[in-house]
């Protein structure tokens, strides 16, 4: 069997395949090359997330820490002089520093809701400045 009869074989073998040139472009549409874009955000979610946060779940995460922490300062002063009461003050401990763990994540995600809600808009902004100072260098726009 020469080459051009192993080529042609090879070549039937193999599933037609759409040959041509991407540019900007990601395999499932999106970019310049046309389709639906694969990069939304949402500003103002981002910024009614963060108020959520600061203004709901960082209050009331606190007002139960410290009803929690009555409650059990209550107990652990009944059940004074007993193991129980030992066990209960552990129990505190791990409780407390749950709670702070908590109360820096939810900060911490509020605080990222906030700044990619900001890159993104500042990106925009960048960009669309940096299109309009774009000028023609053909001489097509000249005329």
């Amino acid at each position: 069997m020469g080459f051009d009869e192993e080529w042609t074989g090879i070549r039937s073998s193999t599933p037609e395949q759409a040959v041509g040139t991407r540019l900007n472009q990601l395999d499932g549409g999106g970019g310049a090359g046309g389709g639906a874009p694969d990069l939304a955000t949402a500003p103002a979610k981002k910024k009614s997330a963060a108020n959520t946060i600061e203004n709901e779940l960082e209050p009331n995460t606190d007002k139960a820490a410290k009803w929690a922490d009555a409650a059990t300062t209550a107990a652990v002063g009944g059940f004074a002089g007993w193991a129980t009461a030992a066990g209960l003050k552990t129990v505190e401990t791990t409780w407390n520093k749950q709670v702070r763990t908590l109360l820096a994540r939810l900060a911490s995600e509020k605080t990222a809701l906030r700044g990619t809600a900001l890159s993104f808009s500042g990106q925009e902004l960048d960009t669309r400045a940096r299109i309009a100072g774009v000028q023609p260098t053909s001489r097509i726009g000249q005329i």
